[in-house]
């Protein structure tokens, strides 16, 4: 008993000292300019067999579970803090880019997979549909924070959380192809294909209206039950939709996107909750891949020369080319193009799918996961850290965007009606200069507290808006849209009358 204990408290000291230097490392990585779920891979693999031989980790079944599991709050925190205003205008291109897209990276890499590695015509499409898919988690991660030309940045975060579907489906009609040895039904493919799409689509919608309406008419007795709340419909709605045969992950950012662009009591606790368990998952599931690899494998000169080959031509040819036919029909010039397939990375989700072939003891299994584990690498190395720098040379950089509205929330387990808007004002905003007493705010908002400069000034009629203030608005619930509205808007924008 006492052993068991023993090993138990290193355990959980483990764990404790895992988080810490991961959560430290994302603080470097941004000087280092290196995306931080590549060194979140890094302490794994570190403590892993290969390394210090701190941890012994080979359960491809169990990584595959922890892998969906993150990928499930990923996705669900990514729809969360998705606008369907911002990414509705760029729909269409990024929805060819996620089936059309995929489709055409996954032939090309496969046709220099064959040769490269000798494979099979079956095995090398296997391996370009593992790695045809952008993965959300190392979009999301990336591009948070850097000012991408917001219409650039919508397409890349809708192509990487509607994407999953063609990668999955095309990555398990080849397994299924290799073990049961049998000649593909087209018109069942092409069926299967559809299926997943729409059905995963409507769940999502059905289940994101009704986790809305969920939510705001529970009167749960403690506000921190609300995020938990909320998370567990992300995860009803991937189990109800893949027990349907269907696309799990789409319906998970389908379900995202209503419940996050719908009214939403406790909309900021539940936005900051699965903000920092996504980070939480990340972090473990990366580490949890990391030491699942064993770098005396990986790093052989043999993967290496062929997994740098692999990387070449995904990077520098295939997705480029699927990037200009997918959106040949829309309005984006050949630099946004080419930034969008620059910026296409491989991340969690093909080392996930790598793992599908392990689990199916595929031929050559192995060897598909180490090149699919080397090419998201390299992958996320050579374009995840250079896609600010990429984005100013191409001219790419938007304005500063406009500072988050944080909400305060005074609920009582739902009983009032009344938040506290936390605002920072920007340069380019419209009420700089102005007195309080012209705002022209909504009915029922008031300006409670300013703080400017570390000071706090009690505002009156006379106060002078002025860059960097941040403002404290009490504001009932209906009218936070309307005083969005009002706050964010530039000086380059027109004026519009306010009703109220």
């Amino acid at each position: 008993m006492e052993q068991e204990l023993i090993t138990s408290n290193q355990f959980i000291v483990l764990i404790a000292l895992l988080l810490i230097v991961s959560v430290l490392v994302t603080k470097f990585s941004s000087r280092l300019g290196v995306p931080s779920l590549v060194l979140f891979i890094g302490v794994g693999m570190v403590v892993g067999s290969d390394g210090l031989n701190i941890i012994y980790f080979d359960n491809a079944k169990v990584a595959q579970m922890i892998g969906i599991f993150s990928l499930v709050v990923i996705l669900f925190e990514g729809g969360l803090q998705t606008k369907w205003s911002t990414i509705r205008p760029v729909m269409a291109p990024a929805v060819s880019l996620a089936t059309i897209g995929v489709l055409i990276t996954a032939i090309i890499v496969a046709v220099f997979a064959k040769y490269i590695f000798g494979f099979t015509w079956l095995e090398a499409f296997l391996i370009g549909s593992i790695v045809g898919s952008t993965d959300a988690a190392a979009v999301f991660a990336v591009l948070k924070g850097k000012n991408i030309n917001m219409k650039i940045e919508a397409t890349l975060e809708a192509e990487s959380g509607t994407n999953d579907p063609m990668a999955v489906f095309l990555t398990v009609s080849f397994i299924e192809l290799l073990t049961l040895n049998h000649e593909a039904n087209i018109w069942y493919l092409f069926g299967s294909f559809f299926w997943q799409m729409g059905v995963g689509a409507l769940l999502g919608l059905i289940i994101g209206h009704v986790a809305s309406k969920s939510i705001n008419r529970i009167n749960l007795e403690s506000s921190g039950l609300y995020p938990l709340f909320a998370l567990s419909f992300a995860f009803l709605a991937y189990s109800i939709t893949s027990f349907a045969s269907a696309s799990g992950l789409l319906a998970v950012y389908i379900t995202a996107l209503v419940v996050g662009n719908l009214d939403l009591t406790y909309r900021q606790s539940i936005l900051r909750f699965n903000e920092g368990f996504a980070w939480m998952v990340q972090i473990l599931m990366f580490i949890i891949l990391g030491l699942f690899v064993f770098p005396s494998s990986l790093f052989s000169f043999d993967i290496l020369l062929k997994g740098l080959l692999l990387s070449i031509v995904l990077i520098f040819l295939a997705r480029p080319v699927a990037t200009f036919i997918s959106l040949f029909k829309f309005p984006f010039n050949n630099k946004e193009k080419l930034f969008l397939s620059w910026a296409g990375l491989r991340g969690a989700v093909p080392i996930v799918l790598a793992l599908f072939p392990l689990l199916a003891e595929v031929e050559n299994s192995q060897v598909f996961f180490n090149a699919v584990f080397f090419v998201v690498i390299t992958s996320t190395l050579i374009q995840g850290s250079t896609i600010s720098l990429i984005a100013r040379k191409f001219g790419l950089v938007g304005p500063k965007k406009t500072a988050p509205m944080h909400t305060l929330e005074l609920n009582s387990a739902g009983k009032t009606n009344v938040e506290i808007i936390e605002y920072e004002v920007l340069e380019n905003n419209k009420i700089v200069g102005e007195k309080l007493e012209e705002l022209n705010f909504p009915k029922k908002a008031l300006i409670n507290a300013i703080i400017r400069k570390g000071d706090v000034i009690t505002p009156h009629g006379q106060t002078i808006i002025d860059v960097g203030d941040i403002l404290y608005i009490m504001v009932i619930k209906n009218k936070v849209n309307e005083l969005e509205k009002m706050l964010q808007k530039n000086i380059d924008e027109p004026n519009t009358e306010n009703d109220n």
